[in-house]
């Protein structure tokens, strides 16, 4: 049986290194915007993105990371499709590993920032659809 201090540490670990969409509007809203990456391929950029995303694939993360992100302590939350995939996950483990400090994964992903109903970028404009009642208020 685990202990509640262990326990406690587990959700607080959880908390510094995940964020949920309604936190990441929040923050961005209150002009706190960590620098947000989407790890998707090529296809899954042009079928939408959160807007002011950059786009890099998590193939690449490493070799171009220095390009938006010089400073190490710069707060990053890195985003893939969604809950199935763990590209977001990969992508925070090589960032933490090249020495970055302030990094989160976007739990959810993409998938649950367009089902709660927030902004998404294409190359035509911005749209947004009702939210999913399973997975954010109306």
């Amino acid at each position: 049986m685990e202990t509640p201090l262990t326990a406690a540490a587990f959700f607080a670990a959880k908390l510094a290194f995940q964020t949920d969409p309604a936190d990441l509007a929040a923050a961005r809203a209150a002009g706190a915007a960590p620098l947000v990456i989407d790890v998707r391929s090529e296809e899954g950029w042009r079928a939408g993105r959160i807007p002011g995303a950059v786009h890099i694939p998590g193939p690449q993360l490493l070799e171009r990371i220095g390009e938006v992100a010089p400073d190490l302590g710069t707060a990053i939350v890195v985003y893939c499709w969604g809950p199935g995939c763990n590209g977001s996950t990969k992508a925070g483990l090589d960032l933490a590993t090249r020495g970055y400090t302030a990094v989160k994964e976007l739990i959810g992903g993409f998938e649950y920032w367009v089902r709660e109903g927030l902004a998404v970028a294409t190359e035509t404009g911005r749209t947004r659809q009702a939210p999913d009642p399973l997975a954010a208020p109306a």
